[in-house]
């Protein structure tokens, strides 16, 4: 089964049937201008040597080609060696608040880019473990399922923003919920909820739910990004948000209620100002956790297949230069196309 490096380019082939509209118009436009010199004996003179049949013959192999280095471009592989790989390590699944509120440069660049970039420093450091992505905001949904793929994690991580849901607001007791039901069945094996947040909850519930993930024997972690004196929010605008009464709103982060849950989770709250202290901080909790043998499919190595495709477009190219649009004089007994 193939998988391509660079899938982006296949939307190129959606090129192919744009082009085989534009010949069939500009086939119809010249049919009638045809018709329009009307002596029907006199078109088939002027015309005796023209074949249709070696023009549909040429794009095909023209728009075949085409479509060939397309793929090409796109570098289409195949696993060449699957294993199963048996890991020792946690599942985890990490929550991060993309609510308009993490916008705020109250920590440099800002709240959610020092939650990403706390977040790919953590990936750097598993090795055995599972990890999975959550976004949230006024609701929440899986970004990646959890999964031994740093590569895609990373890879989704720097998609993150706030624009990715439309319901603004922040409810971490969803996120939460959420989290605690996107981990594997295995038993015998730790597992935590990382949540990244300012604390601004709108919603309620938190608690709630961090105490039904300890039941089930989740840990819920809280990393506390901003200060606690607040910040403006950006608009994307170049200004700040404002409330109904024209005030900028500042955002605050809230220390109590991100300790309270984390408490009721069982795990840690830890404030982030130095990533390298909170993550040191965050590692030493992990390790705490039960390690769990987990089994992984793993494409071990892809072979590049680009090649393949390549040769077959070069072959339709040279194809396409030895078909004429009229017939050869030395072949033309061989009658190989109907010509009108």
């Amino acid at each position: 089964m193939f998988r391509f490096d660079d899938p982006q380019y296949l939307w190129l082939l959606l090129l192919i049937p744009l082009l085989v509209a534009i010949d069939l118009l500009k086939y119809s436009q010249k049919k009638k201008k045809l018709n329009k010199i009307g002596d029907k004996e006199l078109l088939h003179e002027l015309t005796q040597n023209y074949s249709r049949w070696r023009i549909l013959l040429k794009r095909f192999l023209l728009y075949s080609a085409l479509a060939m280095i397309i793929i090409m471009i796109a570098r289409p592989q195949m696993g060449s060696k699957i294993s199963r790989e048996k890991r020792h390590g946690i599942e985890t699944m990490i929550a991060i608040d993309i609510s308009n509120s993490m916008r705020a440069e109250d920590v440099v660049p800002s709240r959610l880019e020092k939650s990403k970039l706390m977040v790919e420093n953590l990936i750097e450091h598993f090795t055995n473990d599972k990890i999975g992505l959550i976004v949230f905001a006024g609701n929440a949904f899986i970004q990646l399922p959890i999964t031994n793929d740093y590569i895609s994690a990373k890879m989704f991580l720097q998609n993150i923003s706030p624009s990715l849901i439309e319901e603004q607001g922040t409810d971490i007791g969803q996120a939460i919920h959420l989290a605690s039901n996107s981990f594997t069945s295995q038993q015998n094996i730790g597992k935590a909820i990382i949540l990244i947040t300012d604390g601004e909850d709108h919603e309620g519930g938190a608690m709630e739910q961090a105490a039904a993930a300890k039941k089930k024997g989740i840990n819920v972690f809280i990393l506390g990004v901003g200060n606690t004196q607040g910040a403006p929010v950006p608009d994307g605008n170049g200004n700040y948000m404002q409330d109904s009464s024209g005030e900028t709103v500042l955002s605050k982060l809230n220390e109590s209620m991100c300790k309270e849950i984390a408490k009721a989770g069982d795990g840690t709250y830890i404030h982030v100002e130095n990533n390298n202290a909170a993550q040191e901080k965050l590692n030493a909790e992990l390790t705490k956790l039960q390690t769990g043998e987990t089994e992984s499919v793993v494409y071990s190595e892809y072979a590049e297949q680009f090649h393949i495709f390549g040769w077959i477009a070069l072959i339709l190219l040279l194809l396409d230069v030895l078909v004429l649009e009229t017939p050869n004089k030395r072949l033309k007994k061989f009658k190989i196309f109907h010509e009108k």
